[in-house]
């Protein structure tokens, strides 16, 4: 499966969450000034990756989390694992207010099998 396919099937599967999938929420990865950086969500489409990405930071402002004035929010939206024994990128893009970001698959994976549900990261 493609990315843009398993994007489609992530996208799709976190738009059916409720309350904005808070409750489903199953990671949350933060930077050390502690500004979100992605989060993993349990979907019936399996666990959906989901991160803001930018083109550049907007400073010190890390609430609201989508640039400013745009109507339809930036991100990443993957699922974490594609099938037994599939070939996946590891590099998972994502971006906080400090900048660009890239967080490790193999990482996210190991964080949630040791039952961690928030990273800091540097």
């Amino acid at each position: 499966m493609t990315h843009e396919d398993r994007s489609r099937v992530a996208e799709a599967a976190w738009s059916t969450l409720s309350s904005g999938g808070h409750d489903d929420v199953r990671l949350s990865v933060q930077c050390a000034r502690s500004h979100h950086v992605a989060t993993v969500y349990a979907t019936d489409a399996g666990l959906v990756y989901v991160a803001p990405v930018r083109g550049r930071s907007h400073g010190a402002h890390d609430r609201p989390a989508e640039p400013h004035g745009d109507q339809r929010p930036h991100r990443w939206f993957d699922l974490i694992a594609d099938g037994e024994g599939a070939v996946v990128d590891d590099a998972l893009p994502a971006w906080c207010a400090c900048g660009h970001r890239t967080l490790s698959r193999s990482a996210v994976l190991q964080w949630l099998s040791s039952g961690e549900h928030r990273v800091v990261i540097d």
